[in-house]
């Protein structure tokens, strides 16, 4: 089994990495793989509505001058996909949110490419704005019905300073705890001996006749 992380942070290694980390610590003892990928510090531009994913259904976005349609396969392959941004004006930071609206629509375009896999977010924040980025994370785990694995709070840890979550120890027994439960989860769907629900395409209702 693997999980794949997604650093949305300009810093490679600031406070969103290391939350990261400790999360995929408690995954490697569980005996899951473990990668951190940074694209917060990538020239990734937002979806531009084209519609070219939804016609060509090749698992591809249109746009071909970053790694996205990389990362895509990447996270098609992997068994466990887990979300890390900071916080930029109460919000997802503005390259893993362009990250994500592409990623996610060509998920849903091609029948639902990450549906059932175990998907967390988690969340570094200096002060506020931690909750609704972490609501807005879970937006995209959720309309992709993924499993999304619990922890003993939010996913959300706090710190200025690159690595300075290492003085939040509820912060990190946060982490701690959602790795441990996102390694559980993982191995009870693969020893699970049902079949999983058969993919329903999208119905779209337009409110405005």
């Amino acid at each position: 089994m693997k999980v794949v992380a997604f650093n949305g942070s300009p810093k490679k290694e600031g406070n969103t990495y290391h939350a990261l980390k400790m999360v995929g610590d408690e995954l490697e003892k569980n005996g899951v793989d473990f990668e951190i990928i940074h694209v917060g510090n990538k020239a990734i531009r937002g979806c531009i509505a084209c519609g070219q994913c939804a016609k060509n259904k090749n698992e591809q976005c249109a746009l071909k001058t970053d790694d996205v349609n990389e990362w895509i396969q990447v996270m098609k392959e992997a068994d466990g996909i887990l979300l890390g941004s900071p916080v930029h004006f109460a919000g997802i930071a503005g390259t893993m949110k362009s990250f994500l609206d592409r990623v996610f629509y060509v998920h849903s375009t091609n029948g639902g490419l990450f549906r059932h896999k175990v998907g967390a977010a988690v969340v570094s924040v200096r002060r506020s704005g931690g909750s609704v980025t972490f609501d807005g994370l879970n937006h995209y785990l959720n309309y992709a019905e993924m499993y999304m694995p619990t922890t003993n709070y939010w996913n959300i840890i706090h710190g200025g300073a690159p690595a300075e979550v290492y003085k939040d120890d509820e912060g990190m027994q946060i982490m701690s705890v959602l790795g441990k439960n996102m390694a559980h989860l993982m191995k009870v769907l693969g020893n699970a001996k049902t079949s999983a629900p058969v993919y329903e395409p999208k119905v779209f209702t337009n409110f405005i006749r």
